[in-house]
């Protein structure tokens, strides 16, 4: 056994032996489905504490030949999970059946080194582990990693699994050398896309593969993160099952670690199921996900706390919450009093430092675990009370007091608005007008954009859709009550810029109802408003907006 070559079966020993174990063996079984195919790269992130390196550990101990661990394995849920289906691959098909190379990038990005400087010592330190491992292989003169793997798989006819722990060490500890990423990305497309000496290559850390515009840098790769786990969702955290086991095991309070530690939402994949072509498609599995290490702690300790470390992820916080992107502050505020918000993932480059807007920020904070992802209504949220507590002690100083004030004057506009309150929606919009600047209402495109960001505390209780299709034209904006608040009125809202607010009403009762509002009627607030640019402050009923609220 090697540093780096067939690095045994000892470390993921030691997880077994521990007193807290939660047996993910079983993951075994999909990464044998994939060894030697078209998916046989896979990119596994997940946020720190989430057994990333106990995985790796795990997969060093089954597919490496010297390690020996058949009798380990022996006692695991992998060696009795498919052991009654004639059709699976046997559990110990590739059990110390491949050369394994292991590498933890952090090993190589100590103080000072460069990211050129930590790829030349990787390839280093395993070029010659190999060629002391096959003093009788030919090399020739080319000493790259590459032809070093070449030359050994083509002297054993052994392939090789390859597992990169903490693989965007580069990406996140170098974020501003872009240079030295582009070229680490470089060197991992050329060590393990196409290669035939690669049986299954693991990469795994907290960030996604980094992207340059909509494509990923290692195309070859398939992904599973905090997003979308899929096959692997099962394996991300403990699941709620287990936890429930390990809490009566231990004794301990499993109400208590689910409001503590719970939260991540995931769903999984569905699997094919041959002859039924026509038929409805199954629905993916969901998980409720707990942090393991917080899980762990709290059951050997006896002690519900914040079991958060102050690593880099847990300073991350606090720098990118208080980013100057329109609308950020807002939405930490609004999920810190319980509330979910729309993002949209698909712009967010995957590393530490690209960021062009609030939802790049927010998918950041989903791969580090601060946030959970509900992938059907594309929201996002503070996943528990340990996280909460996180962001509390991030937005303790005083340049958040703002952001606070601003939520409770949103709160008290909608629940005005519930009470048809006319006058008071119209001050409170007056003064949302003063604090966003006059710039912000010269049309009626700008005032429907700063109404809604007066609003926006609406997003506690409702789902928001702009320019619903009433078949007789578009309604302004609707808010439509989420399903865990169908006790709310929807309010459908109308809005008119340099016009008599009666007019607005007037407009939605004309166009009528679209046919998905029929569900609320009886329990529909008709909601018009309007801005006057020319009213004057020295006016006696000086007051740039009107309000007029109907039932309906």
């Amino acid at each position: 056994m090697g540093m780096y070559l067939n690095p045994g079966s000892g470390r993921f020993q030691e997880a077994v032996n521990s007193d807290v174990f939660v047996d993910k063996s079983e993951m075994l079984l999909y990464l044998n489905s994939v060894v030697r195919t078209n998916q046989k790269c896979l990119s596994v992130s997940r946020p720190r504490r989430f057994g990333k390196t106990m995985a790796a550990d795990m997969l060093c101990a089954y597919y490496g030949r010297e390690s020996q661990a058949r009798n380990l394995f022996q006692q695991l849920k992998v060696a009795s999970r498919n052991a009654n289906d004639k059709n699976a691959c046997s559990w110990d098909a590739y059990l110390g059946a491949f050369d394994v190379v292991r590498v933890t990038m952090t090993d190589f990005l100590t103080s000072g080194e460069s990211i050129d400087q930590a790829i030349a010592y990787l390839v280093e330190d395993v070029t010659d582990e190999l060629m002391e491992a096959y003093p009788e292989v030919r090399y020739g003169r080319r000493l790259d990693l590459r032809n070093v793997m070449s030359r050994v798989f083509a002297h054993t006819g052994v392939p090789f699994v390859i597992v990169i722990d903490e693989w965007d060490a580069p990406i996140r500890e170098r974020r501003d050398d872009e240079a030295g990423q582009r070229a680490y990305l470089e060197f991992l497309r050329d060590w393990l896309k196409d290669k035939e000496y690669v049986a299954l290559a693991y990469i795994t850390g907290i960030l996604p593969i980094k992207k340059y515009g909509m494509h990923s840098a290692l195309n070859m790769f398939d992904e599973y993160s905090m997003v979308a786990p899929l096959q692997l969702a099962p394996y991300t955290g403990f699941t709620e099952e287990e936890v429930r086991e390990l809490c009566a095991a231990w004794g301990r309070d499993f109400g208590d670690m689910r409001s503590w530690y719970d939260g991540y939402e995931v769903k999984g994949s569905v699997p094919p199921r041959p002859g039924t072509e026509g038929k409805p498609m199954l629905e993916a599995p969901r998980y409720a996900l707990y942090s393991p290490l917080s899980v762990v702690k709290a059951l050997r300790s006896g002690v519900i706390a914040n079991y958060w470390n102050h690593t880099e992820t847990y300073k991350a916080l606090e720098e990118y919450i208080n980013l100057d992107f329109g609308g950020l502050k807002q939405t930490v505020s609004l999920l810190m009093d319980g509330g979910r918000a729309k993002a949209s993932l698909g712009t967010y480059q995957n590393d530490m430092a690209t960021f062009h807007s609030r939802d790049d920020v927010l998918a950041l904070l989903i791969h580090l675990g601060y946030l959970g992802w509900d992938s059907d209504q594309g929201e996002v949220f503070i996943p528990n009370r340990e996280v909460m507590e996180v962001f509390r002690e991030s937005t303790g100083t005083p340049e958040w007091g703002p952001a606070f004030r601003e939520l409770e004057a949103s709160k008290e506009l909608v629940r005005a608005t519930w009470d048809m309150d006319e006058d008071k929606v119209a001050t409170l919009l007056e003064a949302a007008h003063d604090r966003t600047g006059n710039t912000t209402y010269n049309s009626e495109a700008a005032l429907s954009y700063a109404v809604q960001l007066a609003y926006y505390a609406a997003q506690l209780y409702y789902t928001s859709i702009l320019e619903l299709d009433s078949g007789k034209g578009y309604v302004d904006v609707c808010y439509l009550p989420a399903p865990r608040h169908p006790e709310v009125p929807a309010l459908v809202v109308e809005l008119k810029y340099e016009r008599e607010v009666q007019t607005a009403l007037d407009q939605i009762r004309a166009r009528k109802y679209p046919s998905r509002l029929a569900h609320y009627a009886g329990n529909t607030l008709l909601v018009g408003v309007s801005y006057n640019k020319d009213a004057r402050p020295n006016d006696s009923s000086f007051k740039r907006h009107s309000c007029r609220i109907e039932r309906a």
